[in-house]
């Protein structure tokens, strides 16, 4: 079976997922809630999804398990991650997401939360124990689907609230935004909060099928599009997120993406953070930036929510996280506009893209200009699709071996100098460029992250680090 927690939540095969197994884990989740004294029989839990052909019938599925455990299911529909989770803190209730996010169409997954937020890395564990000690019994699990009460008005409407919050009434006023909508949840409510901020917005390629963008590894075919839709409509940017909503994608007026680490820092120093959490993934220059101390951890939500939580336990204050993504989290409540914006320790999409967005409606410059003056190296990524586990820990196993093995895998790009093991393999070359190599967390894909000083350098340690992947794996016998 391919289901397995990664980095943010259990991921597999929709096939897999769907069925039996959805009734496992989340009778897992409520048995551990109610074990953990984290909630009481009869308490509320909520269950979103995203638009993926399978998550209704996986979420009916999860709904009959916790009903049977003697929860209260609120059912909030296709709503983002971040809405869900705010909707959760507000009412006390823990939360079930049913999403793949951004891996492709034939997977899906699940996104758990506590009643004070995200889950972490013991929880799972938690979860995972309690269904073993479930097939353990070797009692058919029952997957009959269950009733929800609807909650999809209430959950978004103190979203809107949020967002609505966050700048001054018309403070997008003279621009003109697209808002690529595809399969994303948030395509409804990013073309409302915009609109209702004075932007003319450009509702663009709604999808009826899902379509899974990866924010943090935008495909070719979806620049072209996001180019010729920026040239078409003489846009000022366009702004769109994954299938589930909490992880932004923000392109320039010519269609360009910004990096993902790039609307996290921005998002941050809009805010008035003074710590900023992240992982080894996001941009080196980040340490630059005046006024801001970041904090590294490994690639995943859990590992940067314990980090920002770390920070705030030593008695740091204005504490946020980002991931190379965009995804952008706040682990203490700040004063936006004249009103405080309570922490939300998930992945937003909102705040980043607001953040964008009204810099550029404040500085009256392109966005083109002002990602430019933030002078971070050019960082680049991508990921190799349909790449076996057992290669991507092979590949792994072999480069950790020895500095000979590294040297001769290497040797198409460049001499290391110097490397990091905190997740995956980081190297820095003799030239200062820096390659690294991470195994996804959520699907069997290999990731490689390219970062130098100029655009073509950065291009050409992505594309040659991709080009070793692949020659590693068809040396790798067929399984």
């Amino acid at each position: 079976m391919s289901l397995k927690f990664g980095t943010s939540g259990l991921r597999g095969l929709s096939i897999d997922l769907n069925g039996p197994p959805a009734a496992l884990y989340a009778t897992a989740f409520a048995r551990y809630l109610l074990s953990s004294g984290q909630a009481k029989i009869g308490d509320p839990i909520l269950l979103g999804r995203d638009f993926r052909a399978s998550s209704p019938e996986i979420s009916a599925i999860c709904a009959g398990a916790l009903t049977r455990c003697g929860l209260t299911v609120l059912d909030c529909g296709t709503v983002p991650t971040p809405a869900l989770a705010l909707y959760g803190l507000e009412s006390g209730a823990a939360a079930l997401m049913i999403t793949g996010s951004h891996i492709p169409a034939d997977r899906n997954g699940i996104k758990f939360y506590r009643p004070d937020g995200e889950i972490s890395k013991i929880d799972e564990d938690a979860i995972g124990a309690e269904a073993a000690a479930l097939m353990a019994r070797s009692v058919p699990i029952d997957a009959t689907p269950g009733p929800a009460a609807d909650h999809a008005r209430q959950a978004e409407a103190l979203f809107l609230a949020r967002n609505a919050a966050v700048l001054p009434a018309g403070a997008l006023t003279g621009l003109k935004v697209g808002v690529y909508q595809h399969s994303t949840v948030a395509r409804d409510l990013f073309v409302e909060v915009l609109r209702d901020y004075g932007a003319d917005v450009v509702a663009l390629g709604r999808s009826a099928d899902f379509i899974p963008v990866d924010t943090e590894a935008v495909s070719p075919a979806t620049i072209d599009l996001l180019k010729t839709w920026a040239a078409e409509h003489q846009l000022d940017a366009i702004v769109s997120a994954d299938g589930d909503g909490d992880r932004p994608l923000v392109s320039d007026e010519t269609g360009l993406p910004l990096r993902g680490d790039l609307l996290g820092l921005i998002a941050a120093q809009f805010t008035g953070a003074t710590v900023a959490v992240t992982p080894v993934t996001s941009n080196s220059g980040l340490e630059g930036q005046p006024g801001l101390s970041i904090l590294r951890t490994r690639v995943g939500s859990p590992f940067v929510i314990e980090g920002m939580l770390e920070a705030v336990r030593n008695g740091k204050t204005g504490v946020v996280g980002f991931e190379a993504n965009g995804g952008t989290l706040t682990a203490t409540d700040f004063t936006l506009n004249g009103t405080k914006l309570r922490a939300l320790p998930t992945r937003d999409s909102f705040l980043p893209a607001l953040a964008v967005l009204s810099l550029a409606a404040r500085s009256q410059q392109p966005l083109s200009s002002l990602a430019a003056g933030f002078a971070l190296r050019v960082a680049l990524s991508d990921r190799i699709e349909n790449f076996p586990l057992e290669t991507s820990a092979a590949l792994m196993s072999h480069l950790r071996s020895g500095p000979d093995n590294l040297a001769s895998f290497l040797a198409p790009i460049g001499k290391p100098e110097t490397l990091s093991d905190v997740d995956g393999l980081r190297v820095t070359l003799t030239d200062r460029s820096v390659v690294h190599f991470r195994p996804s967390g959520n699907a069997p894909e290999m990731r490689c992250y390219a970062e130098a000083e100029t655009a073509d350098q950065a291009k050409q340690v992505l594309e040659q680090g991709l080009a070793c992947i692949r020659a590693f794996g068809e040396r790798q016998p067929a399984a």
